[in-house]
């Protein structure tokens, strides 16, 4: 986007933001460096030792941060009220004066979710008075459903990664050999190569039976024929992230019990995406892919939830799990990946993005998702 629709858009969120508050009756957001603070005021930074925070209340917004982020601030955000403090300084004092103009002392303020403890203290200790709740009691509802210009940046994402699936799954018997380490190493090249702007998270490669394990990233293990191998892997693109997963065995035969292992974890992700439309509830997503698997005497082995929102962040609101009775909107994103692991043997995973539409569903991911190599 452009800087004057990314600022057109921070200021629609802002706004969106300002009424939550009024509605609600809280008296501030307060976020630090984090994603919220991204998608509320178009200003990108790691946390650090540093007070770095965007107070949102009803009626305005502002930023109080060091002074060396005073221009980094203004370049990067239509937010014109920056308040600085120097090294050297108590930066206590600042954010006393700004509560004291806010009308914060003896408010409800709702902090970043991923505050580090010692600024939800450092605001403690300076509003005594004041009571704390969280800023995804009303941000979360915002970044729900995405817009155009989120969609657009998800689709290239997506695009990146399915173009370097189907390079990585032509390998074939070359991959035979490698370590996993050696081939994540190939497919972040190739991700960069692409026009990835950085990665969405480690990248998974999971062979035998470390593809078992749903959290394994990848290790010295060398590949070897027949081994089914767990692949999942994305990129950001205009701060969104792609994320998804093959499962591939690259040459050789693999286990007696694979083939049809894969075909149930197919069978269950074209259940539950056929489930997707508006109004439908998380939950039923998530039972759509899990009756099959359980059909297919592999319920059990089905060890995660269904799928997470994707957004500014990789992992989000919605999750598509029992017990979430949240209702599906047009807009929202997030990922289908059931999968079964074999402790000690195995594990098969396929999972793509999906974007709910007025009438169904659109996945962001068209990849092959069959088991053999191309």
């Amino acid at each position: 986007m452009s800087r004057s629709q990314t600022d057109a858009a921070v200021e629609q969120r802002l706004g969106q933001a300002r009424d939550a508050l009024a509605e609600r009756g809280e008296d501030a957001l307060v976020c630090f460096p984090s994603s919220n603070m991204h998608y509320l005021a178009g200003f990108e930074e790691e946390p650090m030792e540093r007070h770095l925070f965007l107070f949102v209340t009803p009626e305005t917004e502002l930023f109080v941060a060091p002074a060396m982020y005073d221009d980094q601030i203004r370049d990067a955000s239509p937010v014109t009220d920056v308040r600085t403090w120097s090294d050297g300084d108590d930066p206590t004092v600042l954010l006393e004066s700004v509560g004291e103009e806010l009308g914060l002392a003896g408010g409800h303020l709702l902090v970043d979710d991923r505050m580090w403890a010692l600024f939800t203290q450092d605001l403690q200790a300076t509003f005594p008075e004041a009571t704390f709740g969280l800023v995804s009691e009303v941000v979360d509802d915002l970044r729900l459903c995405k817009d155009e210009a989120e969609l657009e940046a998800l689709r290239k994402a997506a695009s990146i990664s399915d173009a370097v699936s189907e390079e990585i799954r032509a390998l074939g018997s070359e991959a035979i050999g490698m370590t996993e380490a050696k081939l994540a190493v190939e497919i972040e090249e190739r991700l960069a190569d692409a026009g990835g702007e950085d990665l969405s998270f480690e990248t998974v490669v999971g062979s035998g039976p470390n593809g078992a394990r749903p959290h394994h990233r990848h290790g010295d293990r060398p590949i070897e024929a027949g081994d089914p191998v767990v692949l999942d892997f994305g990129t950001y693109v205009a701060g969104y992230p792609g994320d998804q997963t093959r499962t591939v065995v690259f040459d050789g035969e693999p286990p007696a019990e694979y083939e049809d292992v894969h075909d149930a974890v197919l069978e269950a992700q074209t259940a539950a995406v056929e489930a997707i439309e508006p109004r439908v509830p998380a939950e039923a997503v998530d039972r759509a892919a899990r009756d099959v698997l359980e059909k297919r005497g592999y319920g059990d082995q089905f060890l995660h939830r269904t799928g997470h929102g994707v957004g500014l962040d990789v992992h989000e609101p919605p999750y598509i799990t029992a017990g979430n009775d949240r209702e599906l909107e047009a807009g929202m994103v997030f990922s289908i990946e059931p999968g079964v692991y074999l402790d000690g043997e195995f594990g098969v995973r396929v999972e793509d993005l999906v974007v709910v539409t007025e009438d169904g569903c659109e996945r962001l991911n068209d990849s092959p998702r069959g088991w053999r190599s191309l």
